[in-house]
């Protein structure tokens, strides 16, 4: 009986551990494109050079048809500074007369004076200030989803990477020139068109650093006070 409750808490624990830490997600939108067939050349029998089975000493091996795997050495770094300073002052004042009763002025009526002024102030001052410095570098490899009719290469991947305390993800999509890559296969993430850079995780470092529902609440829009 012992036993069987061990056995139990055990595979609870063990069931609670994988609920905290699940392993890496794939996201079918950045999976990689399978190559498409290729039409087997033709073969003459009585030649001793078959086409398709030569070899090109002098010819770099780049990213060019769909399913090549490229590599994108990220290098992004952004650094953006706001400040806004808004005052407004206005004031107004405004005075009445007593009415004339039978052509004299009557500075009371019944025993009230109804002579009376207005006056309004109004003072508005506002400040902020935004700063926002962003730093990502490292690689990614992506393969080439489609060749589209000028030789540009739409390419997209994702890298996942399992922690001791979650997962991170890095997500990569846009499009490259074939001559901005070297002969190393790679291109600078900032000759990337239309990119688009996903970084984030999840588990126990991201949900601490996440706000809390009820403070999303009251910190939105949405909170009239």
């Amino acid at each position: 009986m012992k036993y069987t409750a061990l056995c139990l808490i055990l595979l609870i624990l063990n069931g609670c551990a994988s609920i905290l830490n699940p392993p890496p997600r794939r996201d079918p939108a950045y999976a990689p494109a399978r190559p498409e067939d290729m039409t087997p050349p033709m073969q003459n029998p009585g030649a001793i050079f078959q086409s398709g089975y030569d070899i090109r000493l002098f010819e770099d091996h780049k990213a060019r048809r769909v399913g090549d795997i490229l590599t994108i050495r990220l290098v992004e770094r952004t650094n953006a500074q706001k400040d806004a300073d808004t005052k407004a002052d206005r004031s107004a004042v405004t005075q009445i007369k007593a009415p004339m009763l039978m052509g004299q002025e009557a500075a009371e009526i019944l025993g009230y004076n109804v002579a009376t002024s207005l006056e309004s102030t109004h003072k508005f001052e506002g400040k902020g200030e935004s700063n926002q410095s962003n730093l990502l570098t490292g690689n990614i490899s992506v393969t080439v989803v489609e060749v589209l009719p000028n030789g540009n290469l739409r390419v997209q991947g994702e890298k996942r990477v399992g922690l001791n305390q979650g997962n991170e993800y890095i997500k990569l999509s846009g499009l490259v020139r074939p001559v901005d890559i070297d002969t190393t296969n790679s291109v600078d993430s900032t000759k990337v068109a239309d990119a688009t850079f996903i970084y984030n995780g999840e588990g126990v470092v991201a949900d601490i650093n996440r706000m809390g529902w009820l403070q999303r609440f009251f910190t939105s829009i949405l909170f009239p006070f």
